[in-house]
């Protein structure tokens, strides 16, 4: 298009040459205007003596006096005040400050500086039930303004089963632990083989719950400080428990908190068609009965395809299974090998 307007300009004139062509005169411009020189490497300017500065004899002299014995421990304002008293002006409090921080690094942070250390990023597989567990606590709103209960919810992280829970008017460790110890006795699970994911709250991380997996041998984790995504599981449950159109925005009493829980831990458990789950229920999957669900599913789209298979454009349809693996944190190794 520019060579064209460039071939048409010397006959028409620029205007009409770029009008018959669709072509934009400020365009034309903008990329005549580019030199096709190489562009030159900038110079560099010469830093300019500031003219109020110290002159080195100066600076000496005030570097001689801040040094001295009855000034070496005093903190700039300080040593600025007392010359003034004396009849003596070496320079500003700034200039003080300047001299000793940054040309001899005599002035840095006194405090104690709070030290963050780096927390390892969890990386936790499941491929079966009762191999990784996750747990939280989350508040409920109870009959007064600052009245709240406490659902304490353990969920199994490959099946997505409510293993465990239980709903109080405390949080403490000693409802955590013992929460902890029946789930496990309940379900015959072998704790060595275990490990239970949790974030840095205090019931997680208090010394009781911490000796529990240590006499268990049960394998701990934590999510890293203010990382909520390190606890996923535990923080959907909770988000499918308060997004259910019959979650009242405050219980009565703990018995009706209590009551809701049951109702709402079978209907979890037993009939929810978990989307992680290829649309199978936590039960299916924890007990085992994906199989016998997947081949009935299948029966029902073969049949459906074998009536009327002009509606299934692309290939027959077919019944999805469950992931094989849940992962808290997926390596990134794993998500390249996974696509």
């Amino acid at each position: 298009m520019e060579t064209a307007a460039d071939e048409l300009a010397p006959l028409v004139g620029r205007k009409r040459a770029c009008a018959a062509v669709g072509l934009s005169r400020a365009g034309w411009y903008r990329r005549h205007r580019q030199s096709s020189l190489p562009a030159k490497p900038p110079t560099p300017t010469p830093r300019r003596a500031q003219p109020r500065a110290l002159s080195p004899a100066e600076r000496d002299k005030l570097n001689e006096v801040l040094h001295a014995e009855r000034f070496v421990d005093l903190a700039p304002a300080e040593i600025y005040a007392t010359l003034l008293d004396e009849g003596v002006y070496l320079g500003s409090i700034s200039t003080i400050y300047r001299e000793l921080h940054r040309r001899h690094g005599q002035v840095p942070e006194r405090r104690r500086q709070a030290s963050h250390p780096a927390h390892a990023r969890p990386e936790l597989r499941a491929t079966r039930p009762n191999e990784l567990w996750s747990w939280d606590v989350s508040k409920l709103r109870g009959p007064g303004k600052w009245n709240w209960f406490y659902l304490y919810w353990i969920l199994d992280v490959y099946s997505r089963y409510a293993v465990g829970w239980c709903i109080s008017e405390h949080e403490t460790a000693a409802i955590s632990e013992r929460l902890i110890t029946d789930t496990i006795a309940a379900h015959d699970v072998d704790a060595t083989k275990l490990t239970i994911h949790a974030d840095r709250g205090p019931q997680q991380t208090a010394k009781p719950v911490a000796q529990l997996y240590a006499d268990l041998g049960i394998t701990r984790s934590h999510s890293r400080p203010r990382v909520s995504n390190d606890n996923p599981y535990s923080e959907a449950g909770f988000k499918t428990l308060k997004y259910r159109p019959d979650f009242p925005g405050r219980f009565d009493s703990l018995e009706a908190a209590v009551a809701h829980g049951d109702r709402f831990f079978d209907w979890y458990n037993l009939e929810h068609h978990h989307w992680g789950l290829s649309l199978l229920t936590p039960a299916q999957v924890h007990y085992g009965k994906v199989d016998a669900v997947i081949e009935h599913r299948q029966s029902v789209l073969d049949a459906a395809h074998d009536a009327h298979p002009e509606r299934f454009v692309r290939r027959p349809p077919i019944a999805k299974r469950p992931p094989a693996e849940a992962w808290i944190n997926r390596p990134p190794e794993e998500d390249n090998s996974t696509h």
